[in-house]
């Protein structure tokens, strides 16, 4: 439609706002309480503007704009007026920023703030990222409402009345004691300087900000990274990002301290005679293609083995894996999707054709039901956790099966808590309730869905009683949580490693996967089956080809091997090689040489420790690619090659949602570091295969595996520029897919109906172990702590806890911040005791991030029947007072 601005005549799509039409037309109309992210509330006033034809003027931000209106913004009236707000606001405000919104428009308007600071001003520095001083305050109510509102945390409130209103922390209490979980929208939003970011405090502007996605969770959060002399100074979001939505967690956004540690690994290394010597690159790539090129001749490819990274680019896990496959001549290639969701790939190909999500992060939105199992997405994918959070207080069904009160289990419609170990009686339980009540989508099974009769046949005999006494759930509550799940549609299941890191893992998804078949929960908005992936790139670092068993976009072998042969001119290896575990087991065995690890520190997140470093140490010769010298590299490693971070090279990342998003260089690399592609395919080169890796760039690598995956044919960087695309993109005119199986699933018209029986882990309880531990992740501490506790991180949780049910701590004489003694069949631990309301009577939970601590000493041998990922879930043990 038309209509005019300031006198200028322009089209705009339908349903904008006139501040909306304005700002995309280039003219800048003054506003001090909006944010594009919250509601328009029109209460400062500074965004009046004329409407010829109305004699008052008009809120922009609230007012919309209609064929053929004329909007004037400047005018001697709307001046006057704008004037007389700001100096109103600051008189009662000081010392406002220069680089805020208030200070720029008091210059724009020639206002000059009182030098005096107003008696209500106490500067509060107790968080480590945000300092506090409400005396900037011009009580707008932005934090209030985006603390409410995008994260749903409540942290700031308006207290007083009339004169006396003001902003303050709920609770009263100092700011860095507050529920504040760190996100920064508050410092983010507010205008005046009353709430920011210390590391912007008294700092000049960043020289450039760079658009590049989070290198911590699979969310697929953008970031824009501010870098002022060579160094990152401040993250702020991206406020059109499509996942994130101008939203950050507190990793995202302040969590960036790793990259210019003091003990940042810059140099290539190698160990001679028990020590770590520098050396040049040229030795130490030369030095790794001779020990490689010997166990080759002496022991033969299968003796080799190589990880790809989950924190690294697509590009990267490109090259690493066509490096096993065309230099080293095996397929003894993985990465650490193997620990986390190999359940979920597997399962899902295995009943739909595609192992990855169904859906989108926008049918949170969308659904009227939401699923979450297994996942504690608040803290471990907390921008994905605060859209669901937000979908439940708006009025979706929130259905959520968790051992702990998590922070969506406590404002759940319905909350399971089913011992450890129990997931496939529970869901089947769920099932059964389906199917005995007729509550199944008829329709969708008699035309997408095989093997009804004999699921039916199966699934009846798994009533929720049964499993009542398996899970610890009552049957009322399966019964409640079933219904909901199969009458308020659409409904949408995410799930985490809560479902996946059992001896039943695989199976746990498939019977994720039956619900949905069940009530025709698949290809529609609002629907699906959608893992919540845990680090930056799990999702296509395995999608790449780091797995013994598929090639680039998850390609079996058989069947695609002949492809990629004639592509890259040698011939490949064309039976499977050895997962992460079966190389340990291998090099337990003897049976295996040497192992390349690109950003996976293997001895202190495998489960088992004794077991895991056993293995490594029969190693003749292991290769540590990473940011830091860890723990795999200080036990058993031969070369250290010092890799750049995401912030410091060009690739892409993929995302839980099958979205791949470019990750665009904001620094140079620290010291000599380089990408990791570079250091692949300079071995390569040493060994003679430098014509099959003469890349000068990652676009140039991205092209190649375009080549090679014609699913993502039409995903380019060109493309990429404008945002993500979400695979299957077979084109460069195709808009990508945001939901599969709409009208079919991969290859095949009908998803049949699994029917997996319950088996209990191996881990059970008894005299000498009467508890169940079960492992997870925190909200500001991630996996290994590499990154993280070298950020002050570290003062909101500076090790690893046990969680205990106070019932449970008053048992074994245990009492809250006491060391207790964690002991298993497999090992020991020591931590400090959390005693924690929110624990499940009999399990306990501890985060497994510090050194200091090394939780995975007491997990068990135990795992995945078809993929063999470790059972980090289900360790019996027993705790006592140290």
């Amino acid at each position: 439609m038309q209509a005019a601005i300031d006198g200028v005549s322009r089209d705009f799509p339908d349903g904008l706002t006139i501040l909306e039409a304005a700002r995309s037309a280039g003219v800048e109309i003054p506003t001090l309480c909006h944010d594009r992210r919250l509601e328009p509330l029109a209460s400062c006033r500074l965004c009046m503007v004329e409407i010829e034809g109305r004699e008052h003027p008009a809120a922009a931000c609230t007012t919309p704009l209609t064929a053929g209106v004329r909007v004037r913004t400047r005018s001697e009236r709307l001046d006057r007026a704008r004037r007389g707000e700001l100096e109103m606001l600051a008189a009662s405000v000081s010392d406002a920023p220069p680089r805020t919104e208030f200070a720029r428009l008091l210059r724009d308007y020639g206002i000059e703030a009182p030098a005096a600071r107003p008696e209500r001003s106490r500067p509060d520095d107790s968080h480590p990222y945000i300092h506090v001083d409400l005396g900037r305050c011009i009580g707008c109510f932005r934090c209030v409402r985006i603390c409410a509102d995008l994260q749903g945390q409540f942290v700031w409130a308006v207290h007083g009345r009339s004169d006396a209103t003001h902003v303050a922390a709920s609770g009263g209490v100092e700011f860095g004691s507050s529920q504040c979980v760190s996100c920064g929208a508050c410092a983010d939003t507010c205008p005046s300087g009353a709430i920011a970011d210390k590391c912007s405090l008294d700092a000049p502007e960043p020289d450039a900000w760079t658009r590049t996605p989070c290198p911590y969770g699979g969310v697929g959060c953008e970031s824009e990274v501010g870098t002022r002399g060579g160094r990152i100074a401040a993250i702020r979001p991206v406020l059109d990002a499509p996942v994130s939505k101008g939203h950050l967690c507190v990793k995202g956004r302040y969590s960036f301290g790793f990259v210019h540690a003091d003990d940042r690994a810059t140099l290539p290394m190698i160990r001679r005679r028990g020590a770590w010597e520098r050396v040049p690159w040229d030795e130490a790539i030369r030095f790794t293609a001779d020990r490689l090129a010997q166990l080759l001749r002496d022991r033969g490819p299968d003796s080799i083995g190589v990880l790809g990274s989950a924190r690294a680019t697509n590009e990267d896990n490109y090259v690493a894996q066509k490096f096993a496959r065309a230099v080293l001549g095996g397929n003894n290639v993985d990465c650490c999707a193997r620990v986390c969701h190999a359940p979920t790939a597997a399962a899902m190909k295995l009943m739909l054709g595609t192992g990855a999500a169904t859906n989108s992060f926008d049918d949170i939105e969308r659904a009227r039901t939401i699923y979450v199992h297994g996942a504690n997405a608040t803290e471990n994918h907390p921008i994905v956790g605060a859209r669901i959070r937000q979908a439940a207080l708006r009025g979706a069904v929130l259905i959520v099966a968790d051992p702990r009160v998590t922070e969506l289990a406590a404002i759940a419609a319905v909350h399971m808590r089913p011992r450890p170990g129990t997931d496939v009686a529970l869901l089947n339980a769920m099932a059964s309730a389906i199917v005995a009540e007729g509550l199944h989508d008829a329709e969708f099974a008699a035309s997408r869905v095989s093997g009804w009769d004999e699921y039916r046949d199966f699934i009846a005999a798994w009533t929720p009683e049964r499993a009542a006494a398996i899970t610890g759930v009552p049957a009322a509550t399966i019964r409640e949580a079933a219904r909901a799940y199969a009458t308020s549609g659409p409904s949408m299941s995410v799930h985490g490693l809560g479902v996946t890191e059992h001896e039943q893992g695989s199976e746990g998804v498939m019977a994720l996967v039956n619900l949905a078949l069940l009530t025709g929960s698949f290809g529609k908005p609002g629907t699906g089956v959608n893992p919540l992936r845990g680090q930056n790139n799990v999702q296509g670092s395995a999608h790449m080809g780091c797995e013994p068993g598929h090639l680039t976009g998850y390609a079996p072998l058989e069947g695609h091997v002949e492809r990629f042969a004639a592509k890259w001119g040698v011939p490949l290896p064309s039976r499977p090689g050895l997962s992460l575990m079966g190389m340990l087991d291998a090099a337990e065995a003897g049976n295996l040489a040497a192992i390349w690890t690109t950003g996976y520190d293997i001895l202190l997140t495998n489960a088992n420790t004794a077991a895991t470093r056993h293995a490594l140490e029969k190693l003749e010769f292991v290769v540590v690619q990473d940011l830091f010298l860890n723990e795999t590299a200080a036990a058993v490693g031969s070369v250290f090659f010092p890799a750049a971070s995401s912030y410091e090279k060009d690739g892409t990342f993929m995302n839980a949602e099958r979205r791949v998003q470019r990750v665009r260089q904001a620094i140079a690399p620290l010291g000599e570091s380089r990408a990791d592609w570079e250091i692949v395919c300079a071995v390569a080169k040493a060994m003679g295969k430098g014509d099959l890796f003469d890349f000068h760039s990652a676009e140039e690598i991205w092209n190649e595996i375009r080549s090679v995956w014609p699913a993502g044919a039409g995903i380019t960087y060109a493309r990429l520029e404008h945002g993500g695309l979400q695979w299957p993109c077979p084109s460069e005119d195709h808009p990508g897919t945001a939901i599969l199986h709409e009208s079919s699933f991969a290859g095949s018209p009908r998803a049949e109906l699994r029917r997996p029986g319950f088996r209990p882990s191996s881990e059970s309880t008894g005299a000498g172990f009467p508890l169940l531990l079960t492992t997870g992740r925190t909200l500001f501490q991630f996996n290994a702590g590499t990154m993280t506790m070298r950020t002050p991180n570290v003062r909101f949780r500076g090790r690893d806890t046990l969680d205990i049910a106070p019932a449970d701590a008053e048992r074994f004489g245990l009492s809250d911040g006491a060391m207790a003694k964690v002991s298993s069949r497999w090992g020991e631990c020591t931590l400090p005791v959390r005693v924690d309301g929110s624990a499940l009577e009999g399990v306990v939970f501890a985060t497994f991030h510090s050194t200091e601590s090394y939780v995975n000493n007491v997990t068990g041998p135990g795992r995945d029947s078809y993929t063999g990922t470790p059972e980090y879930k289900v360790a019996a043990v027993r705790v006592e007072p140290v």
